[in-house]
């Protein structure tokens, strides 16, 4: 099995040149926000960063194909770079710390493409986090200064803290009554929103997380670290991976009670 750790160490390079170009501009009085035809914001660090990973990728990993949120899918091949330069767009815009650059890896196998290389990086936060497939999750300043992650233990819901963005998309989706139930049924909730749940939830810091509308660039980093780290990732339908467009992310050991919930009358 290919280790991966090649590429690991380029992604950092990639997610290093990204936090300059997404600090350089955050906070600016001047930065241009524009809205997309989906009417959600991008922002001129949003195409930046992405342009610069893009050109990076171009001269280190010419065979590679690229899928990026705000320019899309360039090449063809095995292997593709999958993309978010500011996850947590309207976070960035309003001057709030909570956003990254999300990296991953994704090559083609039985099932399609899945994720062998994430990284997430929260500059404003001072945070990163990565994992390469079979070599563990890490959280650190630097590939040589980490800690390795590990999902918690906790077992029951009622002793379980569930992460989510927001109420926004549960009841369009029919869900609301399921995740209202399981949020009376938790211990704690929260609404970190966006990367940082996942995160989370593979520091043991947060037990489950789920989201009900996603992009593949908003959860393909986010399923390799979880799942290095010894969690289960899915869509809400149960089905491995970041291919659902929605996303349900646990350490394991709730994940059916956690999927239960959210499917409760749908």
């Amino acid at each position: 099995m290919p280790d991966y750790l090649d590429d690991l160490r380029f992604a950092h390079v990639l997610a290093d040149a990204a936090d300059a170009a997404t600090m350089s501009r955050f906070k600016a009085l001047d930065l241009k926000v524009e809205t997309k035809p989906d009417m959600t914001p991008v922002s001129e660090a949003d195409k930046a960063a992405e342009e610069l990973i893009r050109g990076q990728l171009q001269r280190a990993r010419p065979r590679d194909a690229v899928l990026g949120e705000e320019y899309g899918l360039e090449g063809t091949g095995p292997r593709r770079w999958v993309v978010d330069p500011i996850d947590g767009t309207k976070n960035y815009v309003r001057g709030v710390p909570v956003w990254a650059t999300l990296i991953s890896l994704m090559e083609a196998g039985e099932t399609g493409f899945e994720p062998v290389v994430g990284v997430v990086t929260a500059p404003a936060l001072g945070r990163r986090w990565w994992a390469a497939k079979g070599h563990g999750a890490f959280t650190g300043r630097s590939l040589s200064s980490a800690s390795r992650l590990q999902v918690s233990r906790v077992a029951k819901l009622t002793d379980a803290s569930f992460a989510y963005s927001s109420l926004t998309g549960w009841e369009d989706q029919g869900r609301l009554g399921g995740f209202l139930d399981l949020t009376r049924e938790v211990w704690r909730t929260r609404a970190y929103g966006d990367f940082w749940p996942y995160m989370l939830v593979a520091e043991g810091a947060v037990d489950i997380c789920a989201e009900p509308e996603l992009s593949l660039w908003d959860m393909a980093a986010n399923t390799i670290i979880v799942t290095e780290a010894g969690g289960t990732f899915t869509g809400l339908d149960g089905r491995p991976g970041p291919h659902s467009g929605n996303a349900a992310a646990s350490n394991g050991l709730l994940h059916d009670e956690l999927l239960g919930y959210l499917n409760e009358r749908y």
